[in-house]
């Protein structure tokens, strides 16, 4: 297969946007009233805000069809020795579902990143699924030092460094571009209508695996208070292995039923 890479024009848009929200359809966010894609809108927002980076937004297309897209954003390290670093962050990173699983994703970060680095950026950094992006090279974000606003670090917190040391020293709070922090439901749901009707994703119940655990570890899974995969999903293989009562045992288990319901999760290859 035959990809090249291309930035995105405005003749593009519409068709990135549906693209994006049927990639990101089956990862909606769980609140108390209804569940909603947001992913589509916020790419319409980032192509207006004065940290895009336009040099970055670009199209991978196969046989004149555009099957992936990423975005890219200014982000900014405030350090610890009361310096500001510039910095990177993308997202959303989508390929068009019918494409996944034949290096797309990979091939368009690996061609941003060099776009990127002759560009005169140090660093990515993201909050992404932990089992992928570090099976493309990013490394977590605790390991530098780095923490988000208010202090805390996950798995899901990454760096990728676009030259060897470029972190080097670096320790401190990340920020980004606030139009990620300031989308709503009510926005959400009038861009929404732009689109074709789609049927509601319904949220598989962790009961699924709870049910084909051991005991100790289905009690540990349960205190965690997680109800569905796919919020289950978003957690790194190292973070599950550390919940009370699992093992490799268990969390081959988990595998097992991740795999079965068409997550993609854990550190075996997808």
């Amino acid at each position: 297969m035959n990809i090249t890479f291309r930035l995105e024009t405005p003749d593009d848009h519409y068709a990135v946007e549906e693209m994006t929200r049927e990639t990101f359809w089956q990862f909606w966010e769980e609140n108390e009233n209804l569940t909603l894609c947001n992913e589509h809108i916020l790419v319409h927002k980032l192509r207006n805000v004065k940290a895009l980076v336009p040099e970055l937004n670009m199209v991978a297309e196969t046989d004149g069809k555009i099957v992936g897209h990423v975005i890219y954003t200014k982000s900014w390290i405030e350090a610890d020795d009361g310096k500001t670093y510039e910095t990177l962050t993308f997202g959303p990173l989508t390929v068009m579902p019918e494409y996944q699983s034949r290096g797309i994703g990979r091939a368009l970060l690996q061609h941003t990143f060099e776009k990127a680095k002759e560009l005169g950026y140090r660093a990515v950094l993201i909050f992404g699924h932990p089992d992928y992006y570090t099976r493309v090279g990013f490394k977590h974000a605790a390991d530098f030092g780095l923490t988000t606003t208010d202090g805390s670090t996950f798995d899901a917190f990454q760096v990728y460094e676009l030259h060897e040391g470029a972190l080097g020293g670096i320790k401190g709070k990340y920020h980004i571009d606030p139009v990620y922090m300031q989308l709503t439901d009510e926005e959400t749901q009038k861009f929404d209508k732009r689109f074709p009707p789609k049927e509601p994703h319904k949220l598989t119940p962790i009961d699924v695996l709870i049910n084909r655990l051991e005991p100790e570890a289905a009690e540990g899974l349960k205190a965690q208070g997680i109800k569905n995969l796919d919020f289950l999903k978003a957690l790194s293989e190292r973070e599950v292995a550390a919940f009370p009562g699992m093992n490799e045992k268990a969390i081959e288990t988990v595998r097992e039923i991740m795999k079965e319901y068409k997550f993609p999760w854990g550190t075996s290859p997808a």
